[in-house]
């Protein structure tokens, strides 16, 4: 039985254009993370935590090792901007 080799041009550039893609879904979600992987699973507490640290880094993946918060930390509170 001959090997069909006019089928392998087709599934090399299917390979290549999934590996491409996946490659380059993966390089956009960890420039929007800064270098993080994503996270999964988050609960209410992550959640709150990721709120603070947008609140106090300007970036939901941004964290800080300062113990002082900035001053503009004591005015700025998400129910300020939430509605209810």
């Amino acid at each position: 039985m001959p090997v069909p080799w006019e089928a392998l041009i087709p599934f090399g550039l299917l390979t290549t254009m999934f590996g491409a893609a996946g490659t380059l879904f993966n390089v956009s979600t960890r420039y929007q993370n800064q270098g993080k992987p994503p996270r999964y699973h988050i609960d209410r507490w992550d959640d709150m935590m990721m709120g603070r640290d947008e609140r106090l880094t300007g970036h939901k993946r941004g964290q800080t090792d300062n113990p002082v918060a900035p001053t503009e930390f004591s005015t700025n509170s998400v129910y300020y901007t939430e509605r209810t």
